[in-house]
């Protein structure tokens, strides 16, 4: 599942209400219309303090159905936070390929993963659309707050609320109901940017721009994303470009398909998606695959110190048809040059090495004839040979364990082809040692 910024984690707010009965939520819905009907009386409605308890009793609604649970909570403790009500059945269902437990409340599903509730879902409202009533209530609230006595708040009332929807949206998200899920981050980002608390929440924006795209409505996901262009949010690596891209491609506007392929170049020079959407253009398009170097060269000198364009520059050469493996190399070379520390360039050079010694030795193996069979035995032992040389200089100089672990696993593998001498015997052995302990 492509991921949703998805940094999406489940936000831990504790639902404080009364036992989960379908009587509380009959009590719940008697107090917004009580509430309501205080709006009616001229003299109350003019007074902010009515419609800050309209608000807070269509939250009250909110929240009763759902119980003292919260997300995170272990299933062993569940029973005391919702004194004593226990569940009218339990089933597991699979969610995304992976078994869930829900427990089925009056009012409310309980979903589990991991022995720990992951998400809430309502299932039999106090009253209909009390988060939208009650935004509505604490705005008319502000309103009539003009000495701003309740901003603060009446701000964080609003920013509750906004939590709120976006906890049902990664409930909706989790149980693969993307259109619902569109709809509540759609709510929560425009929830975010009502005053007194206006604080736009773009992760929410884009979030409902990716499930719209999920779900297939193209339309409603492109408003979104483009929503995210006029906040200058441009998701994971630039993300909304690509996409952006994908849909103009779809109408059949290729020119500003890459318009916003280019854009995002500028940007994200190292977004994957975005970088194989231009190559793509222009390799099929019949264009001049200059251009890709061109913006290249202008993310050069917006960060001409910037090692890691050399290694995209590196990448690019590389995936041309036919490669550019001599200008590829150079390119990797120079991200040394720039950053002795810059491990990827030697990276870069290594895995194309070792790669393509992989491919001579698959192609030894189909040659009948001894002579060219013993030529390419020859290059296969050169190149891999070669390989070794910028992966120990990666290694050096890396300072991530993990990428540290992957390229001990290239040079224990080199390695191992030579190890009846005892040089790369005993690089053999230290990298083995390396990839088994983990350090």
């Amino acid at each position: 599942m492509k991921k949703i910024i998805f940094a999406l984690a489940l936000l831990a707010s504790f639902q404080v209400a009364n036992a989960q009965q379908a009587k509380d939520a009959e009590a719940a819905a008697k107090k917004v219309a009580a509430a309501k009907a205080a709006t009616l009386n001229e003299k109350k409605a003019a007074n902010m303090a009515t419609w800050l308890k309209l608000g807070q009793t269509y939250v009250d609604a909110y929240n009763v159905v759902q119980g003292n649970g919260y997300i995170g909570a272990a299933e062993a403790d569940l029973a005391l936070l919702m004194a004593g009500v226990k569940p009218l059945s339990v089933e597991t269902v699979e969610v995304q390929g992976q078994p869930m437990t829900v427990q089925h409340f009056e009012t409310a599903d309980y979903y589990f993963s991991g022995g720990k509730v992951s998400s809430i879902v309502t299932t039999k409202p106090a009253v209909e659309n009390p988060l939208g009533e009650a935004v509505k209530a604490f705005q008319k609230a502000h309103e009539l707050d003009v000495k701003g006595k309740k901003t603060k708040e009446i701000a964080e009332f609003i920013s509750n609320i906004h939590d709120k929807y976006s906890n049902d949206a990664v409930a909706a998200y989790q149980l693969q109901d993307y259109t619902k899920s569109s709809e509540l981050f759609g709510e929560a980002a425009a929830v975010s940017e009502i005053a007194p608390f206006a604080q736009l929440d773009t992760n929410a924006l884009y979030n409902a721009g990716l499930t719209a795209w999920i779900a297939g409505n193209t339309d409603r996901a492109k408003t979104y994303f483009l929503k995210c262009l006029d906040h200058n949010y441009y998701g994971d690596d630039g993300d909304v470009y690509a996409r952006l891209s994908t849909l103009a491609e779809k109408e059949g506007d290729k020119e500003l398909s890459v318009k916003y392929l280019e854009e995002g170049f500028v940007n994200y020079p190292k977004s994957q998606s975005i970088l194989i959407g231009l190559i793509n253009y222009y390799t099929t398009s019949g264009g001049s695959t200059d251009r890709l170097f061109e913006l290249l060269d202008v993310a050069k000198a917006n960060e001409p110190n910037n090692a890691s364009l050399w290694y995209v520059e590196g990448n690019i050469r590389l995936k041309m048809d036919p490669p550019q493996v001599e200008e590829a190399f150079a390119a990797y070379d120079h991200c040394g040059e720039i950053n002795p520390d810059y491990e990827y360039g030697y990276i870069g050079k290594g895995v194309y090495l070792y790669n393509h010694a992989v491919e001579v030795q698959e192609k030894a193996s189909f040659e009948m004839d001894d002579r060219k069979y013993e030529a390419l035995v020859q290059e296969y032992d050169k190149t891999l040979k070669d390989a070794i040389i910028p992966f120990e200089k990666a290694y050096e100089v890396s300072k991530d364990k993990e990428i540290k672990l992957t390229i001990a696993e290239y040079i224990k593998n080199a390695c191992f082809r030579f190890r009846d001498d005892p040089e790369y015997q005993a690089k053999y052995e230290k990298f083995s040692e390396v990839v088994a302990s983990g350090k």
